[in-house]
């Protein structure tokens, strides 16, 4: 059995298609076939269930398929330490970010990073800081930023303190709090809310700030992309409890202090179990000693 075999085998199984799966790892397709053939008489089962026209992986395709990927990943992680060793870093860094990064210039981090590690493949993934916590521990990301309640430190994982921040309540230009220099959160009793999806890290600090403050609100609308929060906020049908820093200098845009409102921190984090020589090249970025 050879490491290219296995690259055929994720190939054809993600692809769905040989051809497809060729054209992928730049061989032709009689190549890829005939080789996937072999494995499977090596092996003694069948690996994929496959017509003229349809192609299906087997219950044995779909356990090889896991292991395949493992060894893959650690004959891949196995070249790219083994090279760090002379000053070069390779291999593919998957970063998390949360939708309402404020802490940190991630674009110039990124392009600093890219420029002194060309090689180093970064895929960027969207998303709420459970499910990139659950990614880290599983080893299907290096780093991502998150957001969570000051109550809620980050579990499983390494992790830093980039900032801590108070949400603001952000208006219309036309509501009537809109010209308020401060405001309590049981001044906000009346009002309709826009706000992250319940129980997502985004939100909760919100929920927990109105809990103790004994204040019931209503989430009439919910949602995972700022720019969406802020144009129904624009429109006079929502007030939203946001970072000041993502909300833009706008005319039709009112930021308000709220006294007793819920606290924000952005952590990095990533795995402290052997990390990889690209995740803890990109922490130097984030985090300088």
């Amino acid at each position: 059995m050879e490491l290219q075999q296995m690259r055929y085998v994720v190939a054809v199984a993600e692809e769905g298609s040989f051809t497809r799966a060729a054209e992928r790892c730049r061989v032709v397709q009689s190549a890829l076939s005939h080789q996937i053939k072999s494995l499977e008489r090596e092996l003694g089962v069948q690996l994929f269930a496959r017509t003229s026209r349809r192609v299906e992986i087997t219950a044995a395709g779909t356990a090889f398929l896991l292991a395949a990927r493992a060894s893959l990943a650690a004959a891949d992680r196995a070249i790219n330490d083994a090279v760090a060793t002379t000053g070069e870093i390779r291999g593919t860094l998957t970063i998390g970010i949360i939708p309402t990064v404020t802490a940190v210039d991630l674009p110039a981090a990124l392009g600093a990073f890219h420029r002194a590690h060309p090689e180093v493949r970064i895929r960027l993934r969207g998303g709420a800081s459970n499910d990139f916590i659950t990614a880290i521990r599983h080893g299907r990301m290096d780093v991502a930023v998150l957001g969570l309640p000051d109550s809620m430190p980050p579990q499983g994982v390494s992790s830093s303190v980039l900032a801590r921040e108070r949400l603001v309540a952000v208006t219309s230009s036309q509501h009537a709090l809109a010209e308020k220099a401060s405001l309590s959160l049981s001044e906000l009793r009346e009002e309709r809310f826009v706000d992250f999806p319940e129980n997502s890290p985004g939100r909760i600090p919100s929920d927990l700030a109105f809990q103790a403050a004994g204040v019931h609100r209503e989430v009439a609308f919910e949602a995972m992309d700022t720019n969406l929060i802020l144009s129904l906020v624009a429109q006079n049908l929502v007030v939203a409890l946001l970072s000041p820093a993502v909300v833009p200098g706008n005319s039709a845009l009112r930021t308000i202090p709220i006294v007793d409102g819920p606290t924000r921190i952005e952590y990095l984090a990533w795995s402290g179990f052997n990390p990889s020589p690209a995740a803890q090249a990109f922490r130097e970025y984030l985090i300088p000693e």
